[in-house]
């Protein structure tokens, strides 16, 4: 077998919004009426991060290493599940190398907090600063995003073996 100094993962996440709930994503609290549900505290921004990144790694999907049925979860920063992620992927060989997230929502604008939210996931995984970006798009009234039903996040991320 060739040996695979990189691979590219993805990673998809969706929560619906709903009342009584801070809205969290990329670990920064956006100021905003509603919130995602979600077992732990629904950061769609980390959620797909975390899957783009364990995919790259070739381990399985965040809510397999996390169930949302086990009430150790409930609640949990997904910065923190982030942080235990980046723990599993090293301790598998691999490492990111990048990694860029889009938000899809037409409400909140997040377009002021997509560099803290950027920040945080490169400190998360160890990245340089310029090597993860967060990017936010409208969805101009289309679908559950334009309709302020949810929020979709879609990450990429390059990794990388840790050997080389």
């Amino acid at each position: 077998m060739i040996p695979q100094p990189m691979r590219v993962g993805q990673g998809v996440d969706i929560h619906p919004l709903v009342e009584g709930r801070p809205l969290i994503l990329g670990g920064v609290t956006i100021p905003f009426d509603r919130g995602l549900d979600g077992h732990s505290d629904g950061d769609v921004v980390a959620h797909a991060a975390c899957d783009a990144l364990l995919g790259a790694a070739g381990l399985d999907d965040l809510g397999t290493h996390f169930p949302e049925n086990d009430p150790a979860f409930e609640g949990a920063s997904s910065m923190d599940l982030c942080r235990q992620v980046a723990e599993l992927v090293a301790a598998s060989g691999w490492a990111a190398m990048n990694m860029t997230v889009t938000i899809l929502c037409d409400e909140p604008r997040l377009g002021d907090h997509v560099g803290q939210m950027s920040a945080n996931l490169a400190g998360v995984f160890a990245l340089e600063p310029a090597s993860a970006r967060v990017t936010a798009k409208a969805a101009e009234g289309l679908g559950f995003p334009g309709r302020g039903e949810g929020i979709l996040a879609i990450a990429v991320c390059l990794a990388v073996a840790a050997d080389l």
